[in-house]
Parts: structure tokens; C-alpha cells; sequence
């Protein structure tokens, strides 16, 4: 489940890293969004 969760993440949600966004100047809502990424994806490798 994780896997599905993780491509389409990775088609729907914006890649901060690719825009050179600074975690520490980031807003509430992009925090939410790296936060998200970052447990599926950890999810989806186990």
C-alpha cells in the first residue's frame, strides 16, 4: 500500500528539494507536505 501511496505522491505532490526550498524559511503547510513524503516513503522501503 505504501508503494502505490509513494508514486503518487511523487506525481501529485511538489518536489521543495527541485525548487531549492529552505526547510528552515518553510511554511506550515509545505512542513506538512515534507513530513507526509518522508513517512511514506520510509514506510514504503521496509
Amino acid at each position: 500500500m505504501f508503494k502505490i501511496l509513494a508514486k503518487l505522491n511523487k506525481l501529485l505532490l511538489p518536489s521543495f528539494t527541485k525548487q531549492g526550498l529552505d526547510i528552515a524559511k518553510a511554511k506550515k503547510w509545505q512542513m506538512a507536505i515534507i513530513g507526509w513524503k518522508y513517512y511514506v516513503t520510509k514506510n514504503a522501503l521496509n
